[in-house]
């Protein structure tokens, strides 16, 4: 285990995340942790006491309010302050994450999502992002309660293509593959992998919406429905 680094006595603020690098296939070795990549929103909590919680979106947009659910779990964690990142989703009748309720509950229902934690960057006064991944994750395991709206995003054991194949067939995102020794960089990397399920979805087109310099944005609706979305040209037909 590398050496934690203490933060000193300074408010905790948000970091930029890490970004995984989108690949065709996911890593083989014995070096890689593999998960379920969850459809949801990226989530930063930054807890700096009970009083002060707050929680970001992946740009670092305070949705604190959005997701009054989660900071309320937050602060039943036994920390004094920490950093820690998940997905947030909502999930369907057969528990798995369903992107349109999610993007639903964030204007309607702030307790609706729940959390998939996956990696700590602080706790308790100590900065931990230059010590592996794997270890980080012990460290996130440790402090997370049972029964709570932040759970741990576990590890799947086995072969990598077979564990994409399978959440290829449950309707699952894909899978995140992260080396086990890398340390936490914010920013695009190589040591975090995703490899992604993409499913075509039929589309009635309503119209087409462009500005003089900016690409197309195309207005679809799923047929009989009239449910709106808005997407840019380059992924116009898939999900």
């Amino acid at each position: 285990m590398r050496k934690i680094v203490s933060t000193g006595g300074g408010r905790l603020e948000f970091i930029p995340p890490m970004e995984p690098k989108l690949v065709a296939k996911p890593p083989e070795g014995e070096h890689w942790i593999h998960e379920i990549k969850l459809d949801g929103y990226r989530t930063q909590i930054v807890i700096n006491n009970p009083d002060d919680i707050r929680a970001f979106t992946k740009s670092g947009a305070d949705w604190t309010n959005k997701y009054t659910g989660l900071v309320e779990a937050a602060r039943e964690l036994e920390v004094k302050n920490a950093i820690f990142e998940g997905e947030a989703v909502v999930t369907n009748k057969a528990g798995l994450p369903d992107f349109d309720a999610l993007q639903r509950a964030v204007h309607s229902d702030p307790y609706a999502m729940i959390l998939g934690a996956f990696d700590i960057m602080h706790l308790d006064g100590h900065d931990l992002r230059d010590i592996g991944c794997k270890a980080r994750r012990e460290i996130l395991f440790g402090i997370i309660r049972p029964n709570s709206r932040i759970q741990f995003s576990e590890a799947i054991p086995g072969d990598p293509k077979a564990i994409f194949y399978l959440a290829d067939q449950a309707g699952l995102e894909g899978i995140v593959s992260k080396r086990a020794d890398s340390p936490y960089p914010s920013g695009p990397t190589s040591n975090w992998l995703k490899t992604k399920s993409f499913t075509v979805q039929e589309y009635e087109l309503l119209g087409v919406e462009r500005e003089p310099g900016k690409a197309a944005f195309a207005l679809l609706a799923k047929p009989g429905t009239g449910n709106m979305s808005v997407r840019p040209s380059s992924a116009w037909g898939a999900t």
